[in-house]
């Protein structure tokens, strides 16, 4: 069953791993639409955007979105 909304406990749960890792929120863009498929990217503004995959199971998702953060920060 794929993901129709991203939830404020969704939300909350991204916002965990991103304050773990420093980010400051005002920087963090979620959209509230999933997509397949998710992604992490920085946009022209600077902001990263971070885009939940729809179809996998977002706890799933949750457990790889450290590492999707730190690879958008390298490039």
């Amino acid at each position: 069953m794929s993901l129709q909304v991203v939830t404020f406990q969704h939300i909350s749960k991204i916002l965990e791993v991103t304050d773990a890792l420093g980010l400051n929120r005002e920087w963090v863009e979620i959209p509230l639409s999933p997509e397949h498929p998710g992604v992490v990217r920085r946009l022209a503004n600077g902001k990263l955007e971070i885009v939940v995959d729809a179809d996998q199971p977002f706890d799933q998702w949750l457990t790889g979105l450290r590492s999707l953060i730190q690879e958008t920060q390298v490039s």
